[in-house]
């Protein structure tokens, strides 16, 4: 993305100063001067409270902590868009007609905005404090100052430098993210305090906590601390979400306002006393009014292009849940990552959480299912111990009396069923049938079941290869022992005939 400071009416010497490509900065109104540079700075024409894009800037906005520097004294709004955490600022009335006053009006030193904007101008554009072409070198460093959000910017010897900040239109490192707006009512009471501890220790010392800022509160009966909820923040912070229930003497009871506690914990003596407890924010989470929001969306941050401003709120993907914020250089992106890493932590945690449960879950319905079977053949077995009691019962019951019509009836049918069984075409010869066929199954599922061991072929064929060696190498060897039995049958023949030629001699 190109930026373009200008729209000079006359000729200049460079080609950065003869169009503006499309979504770059604006310009700060037409221009009768030229400049040596690639970027074109002048003084604007009007110098009356248009700022650097014209009606729509407004210093006066700002996101607290996180989100760019809020220019005045209130932490509401500004604050809870900082720290991601909920929105404050719209406590009670005086206070809210003093936020909206700061933060949405147009600023009251419009000539002193004029001003400063001509000097930035004139030290990224044109300064004039060496009087030679080292001016041009003087302009661009202050241009790259200007892009990385820190510096001073030098232009004449008669006039300060400009401190450039990274809330200067002029930043380079600048993004749009989103943040979640908090759904919860006034009436519901709830107040955000951050802890400058660890999860851990506000976790074990929640009660000495709770009496804190009951004393905080004045001590009084009536009321009562309760925490909402514990989360860890990046930093070993915490966040610690609060409310107060009020008790009247009639036994009615009710939520103190988000407003009106959080109204009472900016006093100067409280917040004093909060911060001995090492509270560094506190906040109301309510949600916004639609005006208010239309009127956050209008109105562009400090130091963010309308342009961008506008292709964020089109790119919001969730314009019911979610609210564009400014993200300006790296220490809020650090912020916003560790912020993400903590969540995804906590998520990771979650869901381990619940992975344990389904296990354990599992493995309770498995031990339920097998205490199930075990139960079922307990009844089962119950059943026919209870059914031959019964039998002998009966029997014990009936014994001298005669076989009665309906015993007899029933014995009738108990030979018949007896009978139907028994028959080879019928129950029992099936049953028998099917026994044998299993029987063989099995049998021949074992005899498949053997193991069988494959060779590969090219390993067959140089096993081959090896014993046919082996069988020439031993017949070469039986060879050798034949030819040698024959040379010791000659050298036997020889010795004999020796022998009897020298016993005719002797005789």
């Amino acid at each position: 993305m190109a930026f373009n400071f200008g729209a000079p009416s006359g000729t200049s010497g460079t080609a950065g100063a003869t169009a503006a490509p499309a979504g770059g900065f604006g310009g700060f109104g037409t221009t009768s001067t030229t400049a040596g540079s690639a970027f074109s700075f002048s003084a604007p024409a009007n110098t009356g409270t248009t700022g650097l894009f014209g009606g729509t800037q407004n210093k006066g906005f700002g996101f607290g902590t996180g989100f760019g520097t809020t220019t005045g004294t209130s932490t509401g709004l500004g604050t809870g868009l900082g720290t991601g955490l909920g929105f404050g600022g719209f406590s009670t009335q005086q206070q809210q007609q003093t936020t909206l006053g700061g933060l949405f009006s147009q600023p009251t030193q419009a000539p002193t905005q004029s001003n400063q904007l001509i000097n930035t101008a004139s030290a990224l554009s044109a300064p004039t404090l060496l009087g030679d072409e080292r001016d041009a070198i003087l302009a661009k460093w202050n241009q790259l100052q200007a892009f990385w959000g820190t510096g001073k910017g030098y232009f004449n010897n008669n006039i300060p430098p400009v401190e450039f900040t990274q809330e200067n239109p002029f930043c380079r490192f600048k993004a749009v993210g989103y943040s979640c707006m908090p759904n919860n009512k006034d009436e519901d009471g709830l107040v955000v305090l951050v802890f400058n501890k660890k999860e851990t220790d506000i976790r074990s010392q929640q009660q000495q906590l709770v009496e804190s800022l009951h004393k905080v509160l004045g001590g009084n009966q009536t009321l009562t601390v309760n925490v909402e909820g514990i989360k860890t923040l990046p930093d070993d912070q915490t966040e610690v979400v609060i409310y107060i229930i009020e008790r009247s003497p009639n036994g009615t009871s009710r939520r103190v306002p988000a407003t009106t506690l959080y109204a009472h914990f900016e006093q100067t003596n409280i917040k004093t006393q909060l911060q001995q407890l090492g509270v560094t924010l506190s906040m109301t989470r309510t949600e916004l009014s639609p005006a208010q929001i239309k009127q956050l969306l209008q109105n562009p941050p400090a130091g963010v292009d309308p342009i961008i401003w506008e292709q964020a709120k089109v790119d919001n993907p969730d314009s019911e849940k979610l609210i564009p914020v400014p993200m300006v250089g790296f220490k809020e992106l650090l912020r916003r990552l560790k912020v993400q890493d903590q969540m995804t932590k906590q998520h990771q945690t979650r869901l381990d959480i619940i992975s344990e449960d389904i296990s354990e879950l599992q493995k309770n319905q498995t031990t339920t299912m097998a205490k199930i079977a075990q139960y079922k053949r307990k009844l089962m077995d119950l059943s026919h111990r209870t059914l031959q009691v019964l039998i002998k019962q009966e029997i014990q019951r009936k014994s001298g009396y005669a076989i009665q019509a309906d015993e007899e009836q029933l014995r009738v049918q108990l030979d018949t069923i007896q009978c139907e069984l028994n028959a080879p075409t019928q129950f029992k010869g099936r049953l028998n049938e099917l026994m044998s066929q299993i029987r063989m199954q099995n049998h021949f599922g074992a005899v498949r079941s053997e193991e069988r061991y494959y060779i590969d072929a090219d390993l067959l064929r140089e096993i081959k290869q090896h014993l046919k060696q082996q069988q020439e190498g031993l017949s070469h060897l039986i060879s050798i022992i034949k030819d040698d039995l024959e040379d010791i049958k000659l050298v036997e023949h020889g010795l004999n005939e020796t022998i009897h030629i020298r016993g005719g001699v002797f005789s």
